[in-house]
């Protein structure tokens, strides 16, 4: 798509994600994390290749992002040759901006989202400002990734704390199955006041895979709206603290 064909919202997602590839240096290891808005990033990545030959490599969170990132000539490697990346780059569906939190998980690919991000020196989320407003849950579901195998069993579990629970499905009406061969309930709590509890919650639950509240993985929050981008990072003394 042209820049010109980009609509409103679309123009400020590229405007994050270009920001947030100018944190890239040549020799990196790179996390591609899933979603419409860092598509955007990736595309940005392999021009920045071609323009000025940089070597990189990336490690994707889902087919998607492979088969995009191959496309543009961004080699991949995986875990069994690199268990350390230098950054990620990723999008999230709601962001607490006083103490980092995400929920993501919206594209369908929390549990490969979140080893990348456990693994990465930096994590670069990008986000539209829609993304960073209302408290955490508020407007937001937290996607939570399940084996198929008793899910009916788990949403009783997961209802039971408290969400209004919503198996995902595709337009035909069968469960949206991740790239891991899971499905993917989400779960309406309203206004999370205290995301790390709730998630030990979430996952003391058997059947439960993973959650997509994100704790301490975020280091900078680069953020589009109608007068630029800024981006808001995390003291680094906070940051070993928080993983």
């Amino acid at each position: 798509m042209s820049d010109a064909m980009l609509s409103p919202a679309d123009r400020l997602k590229q405007a994050a994600a270009e920001r947030a590839v100018a944190m890239v240096e040549d020799g990196m290891v790179l996390g591609l994390g899933t979603g419409s808005t860092t598509a955007f990033a990736i595309a940005a990545i392999g021009r920045r290749m071609v323009a000025e030959k940089l070597k990189l490599v990336g490690i994707p969170t889902s087919e998607a992002s492979a088969a995009q990132a191959r496309a543009l000539g961004i080699p991949l490697v995986d875990f069994s040759t690199h268990t350390a990346i230098d950054l990620t780059i990723d999008g999230a569906d709601a962001v607490d901006l006083v103490d980092f939190t995400l929920i993501k998980g919206l594209g369908g690919a929390l549990l490969r989202e979140k080893i990348v991000a456990s693994v990465s020196a930096r994590m670069a989320v990008i986000v539209d400002i829609s993304k960073t407003v209302g408290a955490l849950g508020s407007r937001t579901p937290v996607p939570v990734e399940v084996v198929d195998f008793g899910r009916q069993v788990t949403i009783r579990r997961l209802e039971a704390l408290g969400a209004e629970v919503t198996l995902r499905v595709d337009g035909d009406g069968r469960p949206r199955i991740t790239d891991g061969g899971n499905s993917i309930l989400d779960c309406r709590f309203g206004a999370i006041a205290d995301p790390a509890g709730l998630a030990d919650r979430i996952k003391s639950s058997i059947g439960v895979i993973e959650t997509g509240l994100f704790i301490g993985l975020a280091t900078d929050i680069v953020i589009a709206d109608a007068e630029g981008v800024r981006v808001v990072s995390r003291p680094a003394s906070s940051r070993e603290s928080a993983r």
